[in-house]
């Protein structure tokens, strides 16, 4: 396309922010961690600074390839790989199985994890075929169906695997697009009651989630149990005041809170930075958030704006989602926060994702800062 301008140099310095932070506090969150399992504190730091150049060269290389190109043949094929991989992790001998869920594939040594490709698969697919599409989504049966029928797979899939959090993820992410593409807001309505009876079903039937809604009602009825880890991040919280004990001065990282490194790292940050930090990560995400939807406003034509918004709808439900588990907002459930939680899958899907609204942002018509 012509009129291709320079990337949105606000968005791309806030993600190297994020994850020059999320370096930071990955090496001070899984020091002792590090040092207790593998006899080394920097393990978990090693990794995943080959995870960050990977994901650097990624989003570097996304904000430069053309999103126009990224066409029928490529959404489908993404869709159905990740399908396949998502089904391949419920296969014993494949999948890897840890703390009773069945996430992730081992390859070459590596674990890698489907669902996040999967996130990435339903917004371009999704992205790409409503663009496409000649009609508006007036119909319930004849127009939205056939695309809830796509995220059903996915969510079935994952529901299997017992990954509520990334089925929740997949939902507002699916459903956010959709209402960006027009679909109707009764048909959204029509839509709560099957899926507030999937969500009790799931609670109910489930032997996993039981026990965490009981937690998350009362943590402190079971605080060695259940209610552990909700307990121990809660005082990391708290304990951080206004300015925090200051950077690798977390107590709660040492073995209190379980896998510091990972999902749980946001409390350790509350707790070296304090209230303070806790703002200033929570504004840079607001900005990438602000971004994102101005990217998507400004889009030159229907498929950037859907994938701006897609990509926007994914750090920003996921990143909310995170600091709600580990506040006890919501019931606990495992959820990376973008940028900043250990884990090479994550780590380089997210920038992918960001080198793409990078990219959008070339040919979205605003004035850069």
């Amino acid at each position: 396309m012509k009129n291709k301008k320079p990337f949105d140099f606000l968005l791309f310095i806030t993600v190297l922010i994020l994850l020059s932070l999320g370096l930071i506090m990955v090496f001070s969150a899984s020091a002792p961690t590090a040092e207790k399992y593998y006899g080394n504190i920097y393990h978990y730091i090693n990794r995943q600074l080959v995870f960050a150049g990977l994901g650097m060269a990624a989003m570097l290389l996304a904000a430069n390839y053309d999103y126009h190109k990224i066409g029928k043949k490529t959404v489908w094929i993404l869709l159905l790989v990740s399908i396949v991989l998502l089904i391949l992790v419920l296969i014993p001998g494949i999948g890897s199985e840890s703390k009773g869920s069945w996430r992730w594939i081992i390859i070459a040594g590596f674990r890698f994890q489907p669902s996040e490709l999967a996130k990435m698969a339903l917004i371009l697919f999704y992205s790409y075929s409503l663009s496409k599409r000649k009609k508006p989504l007036d119909s319930f049966f004849g127009d939205l169906l056939p695309y809830l029928f796509v995220l059903g797979i996915i969510v079935a899939l994952l529901l299997l695997e017992t990954h509520l959090s990334a089925t929740i993820i997949m939902i507002s992410i699916a459903m956010i697009i959709l209402f960006a593409a027009g679909a109707k807001i009764r048909h959204f309505a029509a839509l709560v009651l099957p899926v507030t009876a999937l969500v009790i079903a799931v609670i109910t039937f489930t032997d996993y989630m039981t026990p965490r809604l009981r937690s998350w009602i009362d943590p402190w009825s079971d605080p060695r149990g259940d209610g552990y880890q909700t307990i121990q991040s809660l005082y990391a919280i708290g304990s951080g005041g206004l300015f925090g004990r200051g950077l690798g001065q977390s107590m709660q990282k040492f073995l209190y809170v379980p896998e510091p490194q990972n999902d749980y790292i946001f409390p350790i940050l509350a707790e070296e930075l304090g209230f303070v930090g806790v703002v200033a990560v929570l504004l840079l995400f607001m900005i990438f958030i602000w971004r994102g939807i101005k990217i998507a406003v400004h889009a030159p034509d229907t498929y950037g704006c859907l994938i701006a918004s897609g990509v926007t709808a994914l750090i920003a439900v996921q990143s909310l989602f995170n600091v709600a588990v580990v506040t006890n907002s919501v019931p606990p459930t495992g959820v990376s926060l973008p940028f900043f939680s250990a884990g090479g899958t994550a780590l380089i899907l997210f920038m992918a994702e960001a080198g793409i609204l990078l990219n959008v942002s070339r040919y979205s018509r605003y004035e850069r800062i």
